[in-house]
């Protein structure tokens, strides 16, 4: 009876060390996504700042050119240094008043240089547009800089201080969704800078390791599990260090990247090319495992039916086993794939880790991935990025839930179907 109590008591304690060790992990995984959270939502708002700019054709084309293609970035600087010094007729001096239009985004002239030759018939006429105001206001008006800070701490002075209060009295700035976080890349101004080219560089490189991995890896599995003589030393040994390289780390395989497609074959670097063989290599050990697991879960007795009914042993293969085997094969593939998405050790090797500006437009171009941008912005003391960094990795994270949940739903699909 005292073994039966204890015995009792050690399981009921087993359990509750089990939910209390469940409980903490949930606990810390939540305060993970609030943290991130917290920090990142507010980069998909960004600040502007509206002016009352004067298409003044004398500054657009002082020489009556009437050739829009070659206007000056100089000449709409003036149109908002002209502008900035209309709201705040009482600046004087070229200190302040350098001071004062560095509250706008060196972003307004190139916005407003577009604006013009979409809209031609606007010059000689007054047009009030919103433009991007500079990261520190930004920060300032999102509440990350605390106005009554000391001068010193906050990277805004008193006077820049009292010039937004104004434009705040008269409605003049304001929030917005931050578009430029989707539409455009990478850039050393934080207000600027989006994560489209980092987003393009990652679908291509992980294109190329879907396209690369998911035939070799199949085809592999099939052949192993159904066709490859037993018991044969060759084949023992490839089997082991399969098993082997799904538990070396990522940067080794960046390291065998570097030296081959990029040392002997000369590939470009920075490429998505490169980076997709490199992640193809990595996810092939994932997805020869989990499509070999899969194929051995079939029944027997649905291949032995086929071959009794007459079907050869391919037909019985791939008409019969592959297709039931197929929820477990695709769960597999999407799981290597989501892995790869989140590696950033193996692109670092190859060179992925370059400041990018262009988009890429196509595999070969140099281009940057979603995790790698969020390293470089991690590694940027400006307030700027630390949203921005928090807002990447909200993006990564709902694409890993997407493409786990698109396994989940393909394998309850495909068991349907199949049931």
């Amino acid at each position: 009876m005292n073994n039966l109590k204890s015995r009792l008591a050690k399981e009921k304690r087993f359990r509750l060390y089990g939910v209390a060790s469940i409980t903490l992990a949930l606990f810390l995984l939540s305060l993970l996504f609030v943290s991130i959270f917290s920090q990142g939502y507010t980069a998909f708002q960004e600040t502007k700042i509206q002016l009352n700019i004067n298409f003044s054709e004398e500054i657009l084309d002082p020489n009556k050119t009437k050739d829009w293609e070659i206007i000056k970035k100089s000449n709409f600087s003036l149109l908002v240094k002209n502008s900035v010094n209309e709201l705040f007729p009482n600046v004087s001096g070229r200190s302040n008043k350098r001071k004062l239009k560095k509250i706008i985004s060196s972003s307004a002239e190139y916005q407003l240089r577009d604006y013009v030759k979409n809209n031609i018939n606007t010059i000689g006429k007054s047009k009030k547009i919103w433009v991007l105001a500079d990261d520190d206001v930004d920060m300032l008006i999102k509440g990350h800089i605390n106005r009554i800070l000391p001068e010193d701490e906050r990277r805004i002075d008193n006077e820049e201080l009292k010039w937004i209060e104004f434009l705040e009295s008269k409605n003049l700035i304001d929030k917005f969704f931050n578009k430029t976080f989707f539409t455009s890349g990478d850039s050393s101004e934080s207000e600027q800078s989006g994560i489209l080219g980092a987003f393009i560089g990652s679908l291509f490189a992980l294109s190329i390791t879907l396209i690369l991995s998911f035939p070799i890896g199949i085809a592999t599995a099939i052949y192993m599990e159904e066709f490859a003589p037993k018991n044969n030393k060759l084949i023992d040994f490839v089997e082991v260090n399969i098993n082997n390289l799904a538990a070396v780390p990522s940067i080794i395989f960046g390291l065998l990247g570097l030296a081959i497609f990029l040392n002997f074959f000369e590939l470009p670097r920075s490429a998505p090319l490169v980076g997709g063989m490199v992640l193809s290599l990595m996810t092939l050990p994932t997805i020869i495992i989990s499509s070999r697991v899969s194929l051995k879960s079939v029944p027997p007795s649905i291949k032995e039916g086929a071959l009794g009914v007459g079907a050869s042993k391919i037909q019985a293969v791939f008409h019969h086993v592959v297709p039931v085997a197929m929820p477990g094969i695709l769960t597999g593939t999407i799981i290597g794939m989501a892995r790869a998405l989140g590696e950033s050790a193996p692109l670092l090797v190859i060179g992925m880790v370059a400041f990018i500006v262009d988009i890429p437009q196509s595999v070969t171009d140099p281009a940057t991935a979603l995790p790698i941008q969020i390293y470089l912005w991690s590694d940027t003391p400006e307030r700027g990025f630390v949203e921005r960094t928090s807002a990447a990795i909200m993006v990564l994270l709902v694409f890993l839930i997407f493409m786990n949940s698109l396994a989940v739903y393909l394998r309850k699909k495909f068991e349907k179907d199949i049931g």
